[in-house]
């Protein structure tokens, strides 16, 4: 008989349930809610609240709209956003995550106090919203970096402050750490400040203990989702037979042979409902 066995740590994280909760409160009252990107990076999700009346839109569409509502998610956005919102008569339903939201307020008030032979470094993936809306804080002057190659790149002989995208992985945030602290010049400061969120780093060695109880691992995540990479990658390490599936249909029956027990697991953006999903699907195919 299979044994499956869903993570109970896995899903949704404060940020992304409060941002869902406001957006289907807004819904439920009959108004037309706009959303500024993907509330979540879940399709099957972002499906279910579009069904709900949901509309989600970019940037340039946001432009165009007057005397309306839009939510911004939890990821966060740049002041840009906020005065073009003011321009347009543009009612804002705020669902920025705390951890997001402090973070912004500490990059700008570090920049506020003055950027002579400084550099403001932010650790995070290139282009993901809530690096856009840290960025956004310094008026595009920060440095991201994504890797240890790109901290080459900085110039270690201004001074340095580095903070990171709240969805990093602590490991890596603090490799490079170690770099700076070995080629910054000694006339230079440098100073780091831990800003990744633990309600999703704790979710590492959660999930790594999780991925080797198993003979098999299923991690449910939208392939656009950061956190959700660097989350898979962890399960691959501990468990080679780990495979990302976006929703039930990828289930492969051949992944079920020689295998006794199953962990269905997922992101900080893979909702409940989708686990259990896929765990029904399992469940059906063995008993075919």
């Amino acid at each position: 008989m299979l044994k499956i066995e869903i993570d109970s740590g896995s899903g949704f994280c404060f940020g992304v349930t409060t941002a869902i909760q406001k957006a289907e409160e807004e819904l439920a009252k009959g108004n037309t809610l706009y959303c500024l990107g993907d509330i979540v990076h879940n399709g099957m999700e972002c499906e279910r609240l579009r069904q709900m009346g949901l509309v989600t839109i970019d940037h340039e569409q946001m432009q165009r709209l007057r005397d309306v509502k839009v939510l911004l998610r939890a990821h966060g956005e740049p002041p840009e956003t906020y005065e073009l919102a003011k321009r347009n008569n543009i009612e804002i339903v705020d669902a920025t995550c705390p951890v997001v939201l402090q973070l912004q307020k500490r990059i700008r008030k570090n920049y506020e106090v003055g950027m002579a032979n400084s550099q403001i470094v932010i650790f995070g993936k290139k282009g993901h919203a809530e690096v856009l809306g840290l960025v956004g804080q310094t008026h595009g002057e920060a440095v991201v970096v994504e890797s240890i190659d790109d901290v080459k790149n900085l110039d270690f002989s201004n001074n340095i402050y580095l903070y990171s995208q709240t969805t990093k992985s602590l490991d890596e945030f603090h490799r490079i750490i170690d770099y700076i602290q070995a080629h910054i010049a000694p006339t230079a400061t440098f100073e780091s400040f831990d800003t990744i969120c633990r309600s999703v780093a704790n979710r590492m060695p959660n999930i790594s203990a999780f991925a080797s109880r198993h003979d098999l691992i299923l991690f449910v995540c939208g392939r656009k989702s950061s956190n959700g990479k660097v989350l898979f990658n962890e399960c691959l390490r501990i468990n080679p037979n780990s495979h990302l599936i976006e929703g039930p249909e990828e289930i492969d029956t051949r992944w079920l042979e020689d295998v006794q027990t199953v962990g269905i697991c997922g992101a900080t953006s893979t909702p409940k409902w989708l686990m259990e999903q896929c765990r029904d699907a399992l469940s059906a195919l063995v008993m075919q």
